[in-house]
């Protein structure tokens, strides 16, 4: 049996007070939560255009073995936080030295990754095992994760020329990443923004610059492309719990992956102000779109990524009106639906399935946690309190098939 833990959201909201490159001169505040969700989207990409012509039990297979293996990276990443990567590096190549670092990391994640149940922890300890041979899935992620740390890098390059390691560190990043060459999608990301794959992860990784509750002060502050990632992962765990087939899981990630993608055309817009006009909302929905197709889809499509571009419509709900609808694929027809349909009669990998109120159930956690975490810090600030009185109030008696909302809320005292 799976269980959700307050201490397994609050560990993987931790990622927004890790910061990165914090021994280099910044032109802003580097997160490790905002790096992962930069670097899930373009591992996304490339598990895309890397399995086109497989076999649908292929493509789950290996879709899970990324969406895993990213959040795997994650946590190990939260917990051996202070190890400078050269440093881990090295630690690595010594076998006695990482087992008895993988021993402690162990020991530290055990208590938090456990309720999930046995086969996400066993996973785990396979994952970080050293002798693990290395498979297409660590391939497109490694490849994402250059991607994501150059992309970071060369934010703070120039404002670094008086650094001595900073020729190296530039040298070493694009050598690296062109050793991934072979994977479809990466000469694209390396040649710039001169392409749609190399333009959508570029736009993507703008979301960095855009803070949640702009007009509320918290620490830690969060950007929407942090947020983001934080829904992808609880949504994740929800689906663990909820015994969701492979499909619907990953497909739920990659949903919560990127819910809030229109907000790179239209900035966080908070819902006060959305329904403070009489249509304000549909328009701005409207708007989201047209540009979504004038600089994101359309593109894609020019270029012959039909797939991608369909697979994004797909996620973000355009065929159903929302990206909070359940929905299924069936022969390449989407079908709306709800949450007792979906769970009852297509939790199936074949209908390739994806849940709605469930994701929504995680925007809504995600918000809450940034909040409470906010006053928990010392923030006291009306809105803040207000926000959770209002989400606790409105989720207090929400039941979603195995996962009562409500009691999960009421676990943050």
């Amino acid at each position: 049996m799976s269980y959700i833990r307050k201490s397994l959201l609050q560990f993987t909201f931790a990622g927004a007070y890790m910061k990165r490159w914090n021994d280099k001169l910044r032109p802003m505040e580097l997160l490790e939560v905002d790096k992962q969700a930069h670097k899930m989207i373009v591992a996304w990409m490339l598990f895309q255009l890397n399995t086109e012509g497989r076999l649908q039990g292929e493509r789950i297979k290996l879709g899970e073995a990324i969406v895993e293996g990213g959040i795997f990276d994650y946590f190990f990443r939260l917990v051996i936080t202070d190890i400078k990567p050269p440093i881990y590096y090295k630690i690595r190549e010594n076998p006695g030295h990482y087992a008895q670092l993988t021993k402690w990391v162990q020991g530290e994640l055990e208590p938090v990754l456990a309720p999930l149940g046995n086969g996400f922890w066993e996973r785990f300890l396979v994952y970080i095992g050293r002798d693990r041979k290395k498979t297409l899935a660590d391939e497109i992620l490694d490849a994402a994760h250059l991607y994501a740390s150059k992309w970071e890098f060369d934010l703070l390059k120039g404002l670094n020329g008086f650094d001595d390691e900073i020729p190296e560190i530039d040298a070493s990043f694009v050598q690296r990443l062109e050793g991934y060459s072979y994977l479809n999608g990466v000469p694209e990301l390396l040649s710039g923004s001169d392409n749609a794959l190399g333009r959508l992860a570029n736009l993507c990784g703008q979301l960095r610059f855009q803070k949640r509750w702009s007009q509320t002060p918290r620490v830690p502050e969060t950007s929407v492309i942090g947020h983001m990632f934080l829904v992808a992962c609880y949504s994740y765990f929800f689906s663990i719990a909820q015994d969701a087939c492979g499909a619907r899981r990953q497909n739920n990630f990659f949903c919560g992956l990127f819910h809030d993608l229109p907000e790179l055309l239209t900035r966080d817009i908070i819902s006060p102000v959305k329904k403070s006009v009489d249509q304000l909302d549909a328009f701005i929905k409207e708007y989201e779109e047209q540009e979504l197709e004038r600089r994101v889809l359309g593109p894609l499509r020019a270029e012959g990524h039909e797939r991608l571009a369909w697979r994004l419509s797909y996620f973000l709900g355009l065929e159903t009106g929302s990206e909070f609808d359940e929905s299924i694929v069936v022969d390449g027809v989407i079908k709306k639906l709800n949450f007792d349909q979906l769970q009852a009669h297509y939790n199936e990998d074949q209908f390739d399935p994806k849940d709605g109120v469930m994701l929504k159930a995680c925007d809504t956690m995600a918000a809450f946690i940034e909040a409470y975490t906010a006053v928990r810090n010392g923030i006291s600030v009306d809105e803040l309190h207000q926000a959770l009185w209002r989400l606790r109030q409105q989720h207090k008696k929400l039941v979603i098939g195995n996962i009562h909302i409500g009691a999960l809320f009421a676990d943050f005292d």
